[in-house]
């Protein structure tokens, strides 16, 4: 009988990937020791980027950049047939008009395009709108325009309270889930860890002056559902623990639940951030801000697990028992397991 052993995955892997060596089989890290460190650290880290986000309270946006998805602008339509649009040209040119946020989409047939860019403030609209069909035509050459829409603050007003709304309700609804699913200080926690990451992602938006629009929206939707993925991993881990250790304090067991998922959780995010790299720099500038966004919100719910949803389970403290009967089935009628 052979008895010459199986490469496990991780040795196998490591012929192909050397660097996966370089990850510890098994960490000791000691999170609590320092989150009350962290914890003030983070706490004004939020209120300066609030600061940054309110400053000046005016606005739609305040201290965000807003694109015109939430400040209004002007759309075009144009067609370049019978040649191919060239999309980077475009853009290019519109930019070059000090337009702010441009954005151009092209249709099926590749020679109908739309435009959509903001109208600098303290011109008026029509204005803008010649200066863009001249510059257009300069640049393509004989370029037929079509229709002209001119989209008002009022409207944009709605849609950014829409979005802001939109969040408001994901987290809302994630912590809610959470907190039926693992009990109300296991739901606290990871609705701090949630506000963090979207507080943090959003200053860094307004101290960048990335455009705000809906993909930035949508990207911060991505990263709140990125986010309470990785924070439930460790949450679920901390509550098997719990009953497993029962006499172990519980700072010790917040402790070993994370070192025990660090390897995941380092994984995950750095084969996201991978991608998202890509993204970002071959993704062109319609992709750019979203992608940045994306990455920062990786970096900052991975942070955000290990460091605030975890640890404040430790100030607000935990039921045990409630742990424990977790371990039964939901109370529909069912009997508990004895």
């Amino acid at each position: 009988m052979s008895t010459s052993k199986q490469s496990t995955p991780a040795t196998s892997g490591s012929r192909f990937w050397p660097l996966i060596k370089l990850l510890p089989a098994k960490t000791n890290f000691r999170y609590v020791r320092y989150a009350k460190v962290i914890g003030i650290v983070l706490v004004l880290a939020c209120i300066a980027s609030m600061a940054a986000v309110l400053t000046p309270l005016r606005g739609p946006c305040a201290g965000l950049n807003c694109g015109i998805d939430f400040t209004g602008g002007t759309s075009v339509q144009l067609s370049t047939a019978p040649r191919q649009a060239d999309l980077g040209v475009i853009r290019s040119t519109l930019n070059e008009l000090g337009f702010g946020d441009v954005q151009v989409q092209a249709f099926e047939n590749g020679t109908d395009v739309s435009t959509r860019f903001e109208t600098p403030e303290g011109e008026v609209a029509t204005v803008a709108v010649d200066r863009a069909k001249t510059a257009l035509t300069e640049a393509l050459g004989p370029t037929r325009f079509g229709s002209t829409e001119v989209v008002g603050s009022k409207v944009s007003g709605e849609l950014f309270f829409n979005g802001v709304l939109a969040l408001v309700l994901a987290i809302g609804l994630m912590m809610t889930y959470i907190w039926f699913r693992f009990g109300l200080t296991f739901g606290l926690g990871a609705a701090l860890a949630l506000i963090n990451v979207v507080i943090l992602t959003l200053g860094m938006f307004a101290v960048t002056k990335l455009d705000f629009t809906l993909n930035a929206v949508a990207a911060i939707l991505t990263i709140i559902g990125y986010s309470v993925n990785d924070t439930i991993v460790v949450l679920d881990r901390i509550r098997e623990n719990l009953r497993k250790y029962k006499k172990m304090p519980l700072g010790e067991v917040i402790d070993l639940s994370i070192n025990e998922t660090l390897s995941r959780t380092v994984i995950t995010g750095t084969t996201g951030l991978m991608a998202l790299a890509g993204l970002a720099i071959f993704g062109g500038e319609a992709l750019y801000g979203f992608s940045i966004a994306m990455i920062f919100g990786i970096v900052a719910g991975t942070f955000s697990s290990i460091f605030v949803a975890a640890p404040a389970l430790q100030i607000l403290g935990v039921n045990r028992g409630a742990a424990d009967d977790a371990t039964g089935p939901v109370k529909l009628g069912m009997a508990s397991r004895p």
